[in-house]
Formats: structure tokens, sequence, C-alpha cells
């Protein structure tokens, strides 16, 4: 028989097992969710310098094509890393889903960084493939109040959309946002960034996609209040006797 003493031993190398193996898996969902948001981040980019260069400067033309290419890419992307990471691509979306139980707390930073590096990754690939420097710091100008409460209701659609869709599998969130998007470039006056990642690394290039660095903060500002606002609004809808738990 075996002792007490062996059996605490296996026990607690078990326990490191399970243990490396959870931390193991939970940097590759983080890694695959940047590798997720470089992507929409090179479609974005990338498509806005390719509709400038065909329509020689026709914005109503290169925001067409922005719009197109982002909704599609955003189709895509969700289908393919959905299974792998959740596809958030977005520091708001993830605060969304650990604020409902459905994603742990402890992979939240590791998510939100991976989507910011993963981004300003995008941003460089997109240049290089078109000949660019990897960087270039943005003189695109989105200032004003307007475009602020622009992103806010942005990012409260998306969130409200996402977990609306949610219900009927990844497919449906896969359509649901990237038609959403696509639509909010043409609806909102800031062409609905709705992505904290997204608007940082956007400020590293001096293209159609790009912001000012001095118009970051107030784009932060609005996703934010549209994230939060939307988290209150489903927790209101749930009603009072809503147990923590998706229904």
């Amino acid at each position: 028989m075996s002792s007490p003493s062996s059996v605490g031993s296996v026990s607690l190398r078990a326990d490191r097992t399970r243990a490396v193996s959870s931390s193991s898996s939970a940097i590759r969902r983080a890694v695959s969710d940047g590798l997720a948001t470089a992507f929409l981040l090179a479609i974005v980019v990338g498509s806005g310098v390719m509709g400038g260069r065909l329509s020689h400067g026709d914005m109503a033309f290169t925001l067409l094509v922005n719009s197109l290419a982002s909704g599609a890419g955003l189709i895509a992307l969700i289908v393919a890393f959905g299974r792998v990471s959740g596809a958030h691509l977005n520091p708001i979306v993830t605060l969304a889903e650990a604020s409902r139980g459905a994603f742990p707390w402890r992979e939240v930073p590791a998510y939100v960084l991976a989507q910011t590096a993963g981004a300003v990754a995008g941003v460089a690939a997109a240049h290089a493939m078109f000949g660019r420097g990897l960087f270039s710091v943005s003189n695109h100008a989105r200032p004003g109040l307007a475009l602020v409460f622009s992103e806010s209701v942005a990012a409260f659609g998306l969130i409200v959309v996402i977990r609306g869709a949610s219900r009927l599998g990844i497919p449906a969130v896969a359509a649901s946002v990237g038609s959403y998007i696509a639509a909010g470039y043409w609806f909102t006056s800031s062409t609905s960034f709705a992505n904290p990642a997204v608007t940082i690394a956007r400020s590293l290039t001096d293209t159609f996609a790009g912001i000012r660095p001095i118009d970051v903060p107030g784009f932060l500002l609005g996703e934010a209040a549209g994230g939060v606002a939307a988290i209150a609004y489903l927790r209101w809808l749930q009603g009072p006797d809503h147990d923590g738990t998706e229904r």
C-alpha cells in the first residue's frame, strides 16, 4: 500500500501539472487572440491604403472599400479563431465577457496585452506589404465631442450585438459583428473604431485609417463609456433574479 506521504506527493505533482497545463493553455489563447487582432489591423489599414490608391483620393470609394474589407475580415477571423481564443480582438469585449463570468479575470491582462501588441504588429505588417515604413505617426484629425460620443455609441452597440448573437453560436456572432462594424463605418461620424487596441494602433499609421495621437484619449474615453454602459444595460436586462450565469 502507498504511504500517506507518497499519495500526497503524487497529488501535489498532479496539481502542479494541471496548473502548468492551464497556464500554457491561457498563453496559447492570448497569443491566438493577439494574432487575430494583428490580422484585423492589417485588413483595416491595408484596405484603406489600397482603396486610396485605386480611387486616387476619392474618400467615399475608399470608405466603401475599407468598410467592406473590415466587415468581411471580421467574419472570417471570428469563424477561424472563435473556438481557439473566443475571437475577442478587443479589450472591451474581453472585459464584457469577464464581467458576466464567461471569461476568467486572471486571463484579462494577457488578452489585453496580446490584443494591443497584435494590433500594433498588424499596422507594421500592412505598411510592409505596401512598401511603407513600419510605423508613421498619424496626422488624420478626428477631434471633437461628437466623435467621442460616436465611439461610445459604436462600442455600446457592439457589445449588445455580440451578446445577442452569442446565443446562436459563432457563425451568428461572426456575421453579426462583421455586418455591424461595416455599417458602423457609415452611420457613425467616427467610422466606428469601437476598440481601444485598434485606436491605439491606428495612431501609428499616417494613412486613411489613422487617427492623430492627440485624438486617441477622447476615443478611448468614448469606447470605455460605451462598453460600461452596455454591460450595465445587459445586467439590467437580465433582471434582479439573474444568478450571474448565462442563460
